[in-house]
């Protein structure tokens, strides 16, 4: 089992959060405000947080723009990723993602299944990398944000946290851009 190693210096990265609602404001956003806080107290700092419509192309064009963003070094979008017709958030990443982290949905699934049992099953939770950032999207409700910062988000992006974690390899993950 993995656990942070006080040896390490913490090193904060930079996170933008992307509410995805049709209905919500800024000031009834639940999830979001549970992810903002959750990395404010980790360290880490909210790069910027936004409100979108169930809208595929501006969710893409939304997440494009931080990833071409040097102040950008994480996305996390909440909502979007049900069953529904209006449910885009997925598709919308995937547009953007160069490479998927499968496991994340696996973890997701294995973690949401231990708090609310085969009702897991109803989440399309999902990760991946595109220009140098990562994304992730997940589940609109507080709970679904906690469990995912708590049980995976606040260890992969501590750097300290072993046996290994996703900052580490932030340098190098776009590295096939710069070999000539």
């Amino acid at each position: 089992m993995g656990k942070i190693d006080e040896s390490r210096e913490f090193i904060p990265v930079r996170i933008a959060v992307l509410t995805v609602s049709d209905s919500r404001s800024m000031a009834e956003d639940r999830s979001g405000q549970v992810l903002a806080d959750r990395i404010a107290e980790a360290g880490h700092i909210l790069a910027d947080r936004r409100i979108l419509p169930d809208e595929r192309a501006a969710i893409a064009t939304q997440l494009r723009a931080w990833c071409a963003c040097d102040d950008v070094d994480v996305i996390i979008s909440t909502g979007g990723t049900g069953l529904t017709g209006r449910d885009v958030s997925v598709e919308a990443h995937r547009d953007v993602y160069e490479k998927e982290i499968e496991a994340f949905a696996t973890v997701f699934t294995h973690v949401s299944w231990q708090k609310i049992g085969t009702s897991a099953v109803q989440s399309r939770a999902t990760g991946g990398v595109a220009q140098g950032t990562y994304l992730f999207a997940l589940p609109g409700s507080p709970g679904a944000c906690r469990d995912a910062w708590d049980e995976i988000l606040r260890y992969q992006l501590d750097y300290r946290y072993r046996p290994c974690n996703f900052v580490e390899i932030m340098p190098r993950l776009d590295e096939h851009r710069r070999r000539k």
